[in-house]
């Protein structure tokens, strides 16, 4: 066979390639020189060692060496400072950002190390920190020693502090030093405030402080405005309003926007060391006068003060006047809709610069965020007519992030409301169906919560307030799983489903049978993404768990095992045992050994190895739920399956994992405490009292409806048969008065018509009960017409006393027991005192004979 030119040109080609590839390779490895530069001696201890690495050795092993110095300090602290140290001091001199954050950390874990004796070293570590505050990087370098330092400030006493720290700070803090410096002396004023007594505070640091708030650097006298707060803890209340209230009183009027804003901030915070006087008479113009400024010309201040507006309305409420109150909510008003223009009642954005425009939005953000803290500053109960408009605008503004605040705190709003949440069911709608899903899945973190309260509060009480919203409600719920269903952000739809498992509570039976169960089924059995499938199927039997009626319940149940259990589709069947999982948990035994158990055993003939490895899997846990002795048949089952899987199971998964599920199962018994067992026991009791109580519900609204389906019945036959009685007795007096103008033989029918109109009117009630009566007793015992005339049936007064008590209780306050018997028997009785005081056994005897003269009425009628 003769090899082919072309292909091992072809070859020569990549075999180049590949030394080209390996040349790097080679130049980057160590000569025999370099490695000999890097090697150290073995008999070295660990002091020689990082000694020499320090003074010889290349960056990275310096690098090393400065990492591992607290544990040298913790092996042999003496030798450590005495060698170590001050070699760690010479090469920080030349060493590069990476050397520098590795010395800052180790040096602060030194400083909190309880091992080394404070008072000894702590000199030579605090003059390395301080000679290295002032480093050329102030970016990155120099903050990471002051932020070593600040943190060792917690740590270290207090005469430490002072004589290491403060004693060199007044030099640092004057003009003639560094923008940097007057900097971190600021913020180490403001920690060391904290440490010592308010005496200290005010005879050694406040001057230093005035002087940094009168520095000729914004960025210092901001900075030390921020360090104000801590100051003023650190003085306490008596000297906050001699001291720092001046001072921030005029730094809130500096020309500088940033140091304005700082005192802004600070003055918020520090508002419950103010009294109501200062609060009323200084800072409430202070602060008014800022808002007006900052709305007119400082666009930049106006996102802090946005941002801490709900802080600061609450903070100064409890001196306001009604005008101040009054001046707070207006301002917040147009704050809301800052950069915004109302065109036939939307909001919409103006053309702005994009800088500007993004310094809107996020104004208006901010006062998303704070609307909860409004509602609470104006009280729920103005909400209709002060804040309604700014909500509904804020939850229709044109930008995404707008909207997405507000649904996320729309659970906040939907509490402080209280009986008035029917308000926002328009907003909640509209917020559902947000053309964003960012929108939504803001909504959806409190979703249950928002649910559960929209529903449960309204204009009425009960479940009127829930048919309020629920026409509204329902297709809103169902239009955005499906909107999140065809996005491809799959974690919005899980926890979408996730929060449809709040639907039971809110809504009917048949709602969510009609609009949501079919749909869950297809989710489980068409999409893609599994943790969807599996958040579907939980939904699925959530829904299951609370259905009231039996019909839906077996259809369901019918559902479940058709399409899934015995699904074509391996893929459905592993969910169904998903399902199964889930089922346990919700479900009591009893109630999953009898209409999940025997489905999941019959997997065991499955074709497919993973729906069987599944099954194995879950084989004690199933076993678990088996009640003995009723389900000793479900026992033999299980049974029957592990040795079926023994003795032909050909997949070596599904055999390794047999024989290790037949071991648990028999040590199942044996090896769980008698506590957990008995927990377990009572929360299935619990599962199953539950149950049965709704099985008791589901029977009680039945016969409830039957009751009432039963007297309507009764009052349609009473109102009839009056009907007929009335066109009778009409017919009756013409054929009478008609029977006078003919001849002798017509005076004879007169009189025989005469007799029976007499018959009739004598007792015209009782002739209506008995009919009606009559009627009703044949038709509820299923008799047919051929039974005669004669064949009259008792009247069950228990049953229909029942019947009316349980339809009637629901809508009228509680009445008296003679008033809780049925209609008919009330009309018969209606102008009869005797009846009252005879009982029951005196309305029986009526009855009675009622009949007899009914039928004796028939009988001669008839003859007649």
């Amino acid at each position: 066979m003769s090899a082919n030119p072309s292909g091992l040109l072809g070859h020569m080609e990549d075999l180049q390639d590949l030394a080209i590839i390996e040349r790097p390779i080679r130049r980057s490895l160590k000569t025999a020189e370099e490695i000999d530069k890097l090697t150290v001696d073995e008999d070295l201890n660990d002091i020689e060692r990082a000694v020499y690495l320090l003074s010889s050795g290349q960056d990275v092993q310096r690098a090393s060496v400065v990492v591992n110095l607290p544990n040298l300090v913790r092996q042999n602290p003496a030798e450590t400072f005495r060698r170590v140290v001050p070699k760690v001091r010479e090469v920080l001199h030349v060493a590069g950002v990476e050397l520098q954050l590795a010395a800052a950390s180790s040096f602060l874990t030194i400083l909190q190390d309880d091992i080394v004796l404070i008072q000894t070293h702590t000199h030579s570590i605090l003059q390395i920190v301080l000679l290295n505050l002032d480093h050329r990087d102030t970016a990155v370098v120099s903050n990471a020693w002051l932020e070593t330092l600040l943190a060792a400030i917690d740590v270290l006493p207090k005469e430490t502090i002072r004589q290491e720290i403060l004693g060199p700070l007044v030099s640092k803090a004057q003009l003639s030093q560094s923008l940097q410096a007057r900097l971190a002396s600021c913020r180490i004023l403001g920690k060391a405030a904290t440490k010592f007594e308010s005496a200290v505070v005010k005879k050694e640091l406040l001057p230093l402080v005035r002087s940094l708030c009168q520095d000729v650097e914004y960025e210092v006298r901001s900075c030390m405005c921020r360090q104000l707060e801590n100051i003023a803890r650190g003085i306490g209340s008596e000297h906050t309003k001699a001291v720092v209230l001046p001072e921030l009183v005029e730094l809130a009027q500096d020309e500088g926007s940033t140091v304005r804003l700082a005192a802004f901030d600070t003055i918020i915070n520090l508002l419950e060391m103010f009294d109501s006087d200062d609060r009323t008479h200084v800072v409430f113009p202070l602060v008014k006068t800022f808002c007006e400024k900052c709305f007119k010309a400082d666009e930049a201040v106006l996102a802090s003060l946005s941002f801490q507006y709900g802080r600061l309305c609450h903070g100064l409420s409890g001196g306001f006047s009604e005008e101040q109150h009054l001046w707070f909510l207006e301002f917040y008003k147009k704050l809301s809709v800052l950069g915004l223009q109302l065109e036939n009642g939307h909001c919409e954005s103006q053309a702005y610069p994009l800088e500007l425009e993004r310094k809107y939005e996020t104004v208006r953000r901010n006062c998303a965020y704070n609307f909860p803290a409004m509602v609470l500053f104006a009280d729920p109960k103005c909400f209709l007519p002060e804040l309604y408009p700014t909500f509904s605008s804020l939850c229709h503004d044109p930008e995404i992030s707008v909207r997405r605040t507000v649904a996320d705190g729309f659970h906040e709003v939907v509490k402080l409301l209280g009986p008035n949440v029917h308000y926002v069911h328009k907003e909640l709608v509209e917020l559902l169906q947000d053309e964003s899903l960012e929108v939504l899945d803001a909504l959806l973190n409190a979703l249950q919560e928002t649910l559960e309260l929209a529903t449960s509060r309204g204009e009425g009480a009960g479940s009127e307030s829930k048919q309020v919203s629920v026409p509204d409600l329902i297709p809103a719920l169902a239009a955005a799983e499906q909107k999140a269903a065809a996005s491809l952000r799959w974690r919005i739809h899980e926890k979408l489903l996730r929060s449809y498992a709040c639907l039971p509570r809110i809504i009917s039976g048949d709602q969510i049978y009609f609009r949501f169960l079919q749909r869950m089924f297809t989710i489980v059995t068409t999409t893609n993404v599994l943790p969807v499938q599996r958040e579907a199927a939980r939904t699925l039997c959530v829904f299951l768990r609370y259905s009231r009626k039996q019909e839906q319940r077996q259809e369901i149940i019918g559902k479940v095992v058709e399409q899934l259990a015995q699904g074509k589709s391996y893929w459905n069947r592993l969910r169904y045992l998903d399902l199964c999982e889930i089922a346990m948990e919700l479900f009591s035994k009893s109630y999953f050994s009898k209409y999940f158990l025997v489905s999941a055993l019959e997997l065991v003939n499955d074709p497919v190895a993973n729906v069987r490895y599944k099954l194995c899997r879950m084989l004690p846990r199933l076993k678990a739920c088996i009640r003995l002795p009723g389900d000793k048949h479900l026992l033999q089952q299980l049974e029957f399956c592990v040795r079926r899987l023994l003795c032909r199971e050909k997949d070596k998964d599904v055999v390794a994992t047999v024989r290790k599920i037949v071991l648990d199962l028999d040590k199942m018994d044996i090896t769980e405490p008698y506590h957990k067992r008995h927990e377990r026991d009572l929360l299935d009791q619990k599962k199953e009292t539950e149950e049965i109580l709704l099985l008791e519900m589901e029977q009680l609204e039945r016969q409830q409806t039957d009751g009432k389906l039963t007297i309507e019945k009764h009052t349609e036959k009473k109102r009839r048969d009056s009907k007929t009685g009335l066109s009778v007795t009409k017919s009756m007096s013409g054929s009478t008065s008609g029977a006078t103008l003919s001849t002798s033989a017509g005076k004879e029918m007169k009189k025989a018509k005469l007799a029976r109109s007499r018959s009739l009117s004598s007792h015209p009630s009782t002739s209506k009960m008995a009919n009606s009566d009559k009627t009703v007793k044949v038709k509820e015992s299923g008799s047919c017409p051929a039974m005669g005339k004669n064949t009259l049936l008792p009247i069950n007064d228990d049953t229909l006393r029942s019947h009316h008590f349980s339809t009637a209780s629901a809508s009228m306050s509680p009445i008296t027991s003679s008033s809780s018997m049925p209609v008919l028997i009330r009309s018969n009785t209606a102008n009869s005192t005797e009846h009252r005081t005879n009982g029951p056994k005196d309305t029986q005897s009526r009855k009675l004979n009622v009949q007899r003269k009914s039928n004796s009425f028939g009988m001669q009628s008839g003859r007649e």
